[in-house]
């Protein structure tokens, strides 16, 4: 069997996410979006784990179910301290098998900082130190690197992270069943490191709002348990994942916001690490620092299945962008007016999910249940044929569907 899963998101206790990420929210938008499992979220500030225990039931695999979707007690954390003498800020995802467990955790971390202001606190210690401690607590939980290339929280990261799994955990490397992507870039560029062949390279959506639930997501095989996901992260058992395009994540590319200068990994290996215009150090994106730590050009290929391949031998995956964005270009208007919101449940109503309008659904069906406009852009979505201005140093990339490219 397989299902769908989505282990990065947050709840209305986290900084700069939305008040209406609650449970009911939560789950009512999985629904929509065509996901089985989600993480609980923000399991270390005191009203959410409170929250939590209150409305999550155990559905005795490791697992809890509320609202019809299931849910793993999940949350993410930033470690912050010095290493190799470096200074290292670090965000990771933490998972539990059940709530004694995370009481334990959550006692543990008080001691390293304060657990009731962010929903994502910032702990004085090293992802080492944190992947020992709850390990001791016990042994089925388990540490996910989060996004992992972002510059100044990725694991990867060009400001503060390390140059492989192995600097960061040292013997205990083998500890770490998988990385999360991030935005900014996909499985194909992952695949160019020799160092992460040994562990499963996962995509979910860090979303700060339900809608954005589901923006990168993975399609896991095995049974839908505590241990069957951590034995198919072990196997590399995915089917596939799903993927902003990484262009449009907002560190792509290398730049300095504050002079509007954007810099791609060619520019940044001629002129260097400053920025041309104040010649300050610009922010390393993640194009370039994957090809500072890749020790291998890869072959992709579309497949019959409508996936891209690589020649590693990995799991495939797929790019696509939200189903509100291409509407938003197709009707004319902004993603979250009422006039998208009609034609996007629209979809939803006939086609079940929007995974199954964004992959599966026939163009002509979405023709007769919307327009020729967003049918096209969907089509052009599958086939990769659009037009994207990559984003950099924390600014989107802009994505065209529809649109020329001038």
């Amino acid at each position: 069997m397989s299902y769908v899963a989505d282990l990065h998101v947050h709840s209305r206790y986290a900084y700069a996410t939305s008040r209406d990420l609650d449970f009911d929210s939560l789950a009512r938008h999985a629904k929509i979006k065509g996901i089985d499992l989600l993480a609980s979220a923000d399991f270390t500030h005191p009203e959410w784990f409170e929250e939590s225990r209150l409305k999550l039931s155990d559905a005795g695999t490791g697992l809890f179910e509320y609202g019809g979707v299931s849910f793993i007690l999940g949350t993410e954390v930033e470690c912050h301290g010095r290493q190799g003498g470096r200074g290292r800020r670090v965000h990771v995802l933490v998972f539990a098998p059940d709530f004694k467990a995370v009481e334990r955790i959550n006692a543990a971390l008080s001691r390293y900082g304060r657990l009731d202001g962010d929903g994502r606190p910032a702990l004085g210690l090293l992802p080492r130190e944190l992947l020992t401690l709850i390990k001791g607590i016990d042994e089925r939980c388990f540490l996910i690197p989060a996004h992992l290339w972002t510059p100044w929280f990725g694991l990867y990261g060009s400001k503060s992270g390390y140059d492989s799994l192995e600097e960061c955990f040292g013997s205990d490397a083998g500890e770490i069943p998988a990385i999360e992507t991030g935005l900014s870039s996909d499985p194909a560029m992952n695949w160019r490191v020799p160092s992460l062949d040994d562990v499963a390279i996962m995509s979910f959506s860090d979303a700060h709002s339900a809608p954005n639930l589901g923006r990168e997501l993975t399609v896991m095989n095995g049974e839908m348990t505590h241990d069957g996901l951590v034995q198919a992260m072990r196997q590399q058992d995915i089917s596939y994942t799903v993927e902003f395009y990484p262009e449009e994540g907002k560190y792509h590319h290398s730049g300095h916001r504050a002079c509007h200068v954007k810099m791609s990994t060619e520019e940044v290996r001629e002129r260097g690490e400053v920025c041309r215009s104040c010649g300050r150090r610009i922010t390393v994106g993640v194009s370039y620092r994957v090809e500072e730590l890749g020790g291998r050009q890869v072959d992709t290929w579309v497949g019959d299945d409508g996936l891209i391949h690589g020649d590693t031998g990995r799991p495939p995956f797929k790019s696509l962008v939200p189903l509100r964005e291409v509407l938003s270009e197709s009707l004319g208007v902004g993603p979250r007016t009422k006039k998208v919101g009609r034609v996007y449940d629209r979809l939803i109503e006939r086609f079940g999910t929007e995974m199954s309008v964004l992959i599966e659904a026939p163009i002509a069906e979405i023709d007769f249940a919307s327009d020729e406009r967003t049918a096209e852009g969907i089509e052009r979505v599958r086939r990769g044929d659009i037009f994207i201005e990559p984003g950099y140093d924390g600014v989107y990339g802009t994505v065209r569907v529809l649109g020329s490219e001038t």
